[in-house]
């Protein structure tokens, strides 16, 4: 089963690429909550490159690695990509009032389909607030 989240980020195309690819914007904007971070960031960003970020509890308690291989990259347009045994897709597209930036990903069973939807899109609506103030 695919999850879909999407936003509308009012910045240029070039710009929320960027802040999407680049491990020091990553780690600005990665978290589903103000009580995690993301420590670190890596990006190959090329097909068969690899990438991992690392998502912490800011008291420390609890952390893990989300980390895969790009499997297919469009600047400016689309990325593709694997983590374990699932895949996501970003589409970046052009709209009258920004950047629609829709992730489509592979749910998984350990936790319910509401609640993954509800975090990836607050990591992606911390996503366009970091784009659209800095």
């Amino acid at each position: 089963m695919k999850i879909n989240v999407e936003v509308t980020v009012a910045a240029p195309i070039e710009k929320v690429w960027r802040a999407y690819t680049t491990p020091e914007d990553i780690k600005q904007w990665n978290a589903a909550s103000d009580d995690w971070h993301t420590t670190a960031a890596t990006v190959d960003l090329r097909a068969g490159g690899a990438f991992s970020s690392r998502m912490e509890a800011k008291d420390g308690s609890m952390g893990f690695d989300f980390a895969g291989t790009y499997t297919k990259i469009v600047e400016n347009k689309l990325i593709e990509y694997a983590f374990g045994d699932r895949s996501a897709q970003v589409e970046f597209s052009d709209t009258p009032q920004g950047v629609a930036v829709r992730v489509s990903f592979d749910a998984e069973s350990e936790y319910p389909v509401e609640q993954q939807q509800q975090g990836w899109q607050s990591i992606l609506n911390n996503f366009k607030k970091h784009v659209e103030t800095r």
